[in-house]
């Protein structure tokens, strides 16, 4: 990289996929910001471009490709203002030699562990680590393990009691890892020897409350990592292989890092993971999620919290109570269930049925009253017959989910059903004609929900004018999560003039449509 003069270099950051990949993205331009990067929005203006990628299906990978060819073109044009261009994330380690052998504008790459990297890739040093009030003090891993030892007291101090103990002898460990972890690794699950260039060790990486972070995200929100990688065998994905082995961050750590987030004016706080539900297991806790729930919610102006990605058989009822029993804690159960048939959930490596499934949202519902309840579907699957299909169809018609999504299968090389015989590979028209008669199901079913929605008070969280037209606002209630789920539009601003984005406001929902609904601020 050519050097600038001694002044600092602007970067350029494009984050593409999940929250989870946004996390590491925001990691990484702490990390730049803090060894002396200046950060900008405009592509035009930056020196370094970056392009934090996605690599879970087939469209992810396309959409990460045709940003790293957009970038080439801002690279070379602009009489060449742009020096570097750093590809990062999933898309490396899947294909990191093809990257370097088929885009030659490539600078540098940096895998999903190899975060602290994004410094040498940019061609900037590392800052001395900085006093431990600064906001800007780089931990690097070897520097992570010696938490343990300061961990003690924040442990005992956010755990019930009887946890402390077990708790503090586990957080002595320097990488632990859950046996189900450790026997899949036995059994090849995370193997990446077919991949032209990825490296043979696995993500190791877990960022820490100490890591410099910038987020990204609305002022009033931020999510938490709590975890990393993951153990399940589910033969249609290959997140294993990309992120590495399940693994926890301490708990001490976690609620560091929401107290900091919380002092910055952070009022809403979601909780990510490949699967949150494993949380703590690799560090001896059980319920380890309830734990970290429970001390969180303890937090002062904490207003919103919830979580993200479960796994089903890991719902448990001390989880659920823990739901229930705080006003700030989201009624709210993200739990992808992938399909309802068995036979399918068989050839997935998922486990579970209908009936499984029906009996834990009747839990769920009747342990956590008003809990909203969202999932998502894989249709097409390789042998799912029209009998699996019309299984869970009438699955969809009796759960009555709150928010549901229905994805298309992707044959995706690497995973265990990319292997399934080509006879049972269903046809595409096939799986987009499956796919849209369930949304037309959903359609129905949310529209009836929200309907019931009208004349309710809420608490709505105002995050500024409608992206669809000047004439709304939009803003969320603490059963919408970020970005995916419907929205809340603003139409009468009550006895205020204006509206402050981040703001939480009382509102009473007046109309409804199928997915979103239409709400007046009324204090």
């Amino acid at each position: 990289m050519t050097e600038t003069s001694g002044a600092r270099p602007k970067i350029g950051f494009v984050s593409l996929g999940c929250p989870k990949n946004l996390v590491d993205s925001e990691v990484m331009m702490g990390l730049l910001h803090s060894a002396g990067g200046e950060l900008t929005a405009n592509a035009e203006d930056a020196e370094i471009l970056v392009v934090n990628t996605c690599s879970f299906i087939d469209s992810a990978k396309q959409e990460s490709v045709n940003t790293i060819l957009e970038m080439v073109q801002h690279k070379q044009a602009n009489g060449g203002r742009a020096q570097r261009l750093i590809v990062a994330g999933c898309l490396v380690e899947r294909y990191r030699d093809e990257i370097r052998k088929n885009i030659p504008e490539v600078d540098a790459v940096v895998g999903t562990g190899e975060l602290e990297a994004i410094l040498n890739a940019a061609g900037l040093a590392p800052k001395p680590l900085a006093q431990p009030d600064s906001p800007f003090n780089i931990l690097t891993q070897s520097q992570q393990h010696s938490l343990a030892a300061r961990a003690h007291s924040a442990v005992q101090q956010h755990s019930r009691p009887e946890d402390s103990a077990p708790q503090l002898q586990i957080e002595q460990h320097a990488v632990p890892s859950r046996p189900e972890g450790d026997l899949r690794q036995q059994q090849g699950r995370f193997s990446r020897d077919a991949w032209d260039g990825a490296t043979a060790a696995l993500p190791e990486y877990l960022y820490s409350d100490e890591t410099p972070r910038i987020l990204a995200t609305p002022s009033s929100s931020a999510y938490i990592k709590i975890a990393e990688g993951c153990d399940h065998p589910c033969s249609f994905c290959i997140i294993p292989q990309l992120r590495g082995k399940f693994r926890s961050r301490r708990l001490s750590s976690i609620v560091s890092e929401a107290e900091k987030l919380i002092a910055q004016g952070v009022r809403e706080i979601t909780l990510i993971g490949q699967d949150t539900t494993c949380y703590g297991e690799d560090l001896g806790l059980t319920d380890g999620l309830a734990q970290l729930l429970e001390a969180l919610a303890a937090l002062p102006d904490l207003k919103w919290l919830r979580f993200l990605y479960t796994y089903p058989n890991k719902v448990t009822t001390r989880l659920l109570e823990t739901m229930a029993k705080h006003d700030n804690i989201a009624k709210y159960l993200d739990i992808p269930l992938q399909h309802a048939s068995a036979s399918v959930l068989k050839t997935m490596k998922r486990g579970g049925n209908a009936k499984i499934f029906l009996d834990l949202i009747e839990k769920a519902r009747r342990i956590v009253p008003d809990i909203v309840v969202r999932t998502s579907f894989i249709v097409g699957f390789p042998g799912e017959t029209e009998e699996d299909y019309k299984e869970l169809e009438a699955f969809i018609k009796a759960a009555k989910i709150d928010w549901l999504g229905v994805f298309t299968y992707s044959d995706e090389e690497g995973a265990k059903a990319f292997n399934l015989p080509a006879e049972t590979k269903v046809p595409e028209r096939t799986i987009q004609s499956r796919r849209r008669k369930l949304m037309k199901l959903q359609q129905k079913i949310s529209a009836k929900a929200k309907a019931e929605w009208v004349g309710r008070e809420v608490d709505l969280l105002v995050e500024g004018e409608s992206e669809e037209t000047e004439l709304l606002w939009e803003g969320r209630t603490i059963q919408h999560a970020p970005e995916i789920d419907g929205k809340v539009f603003i139409n009468d601003f009550g006895p205020y003039e204006e509206l402050v984005p981040g703001t939480f406001y009382r509102a009473e929902i007046t109309e409804s449509h199928d997915y979103d609904v239409v709400a007046r601020i009324i204090e």
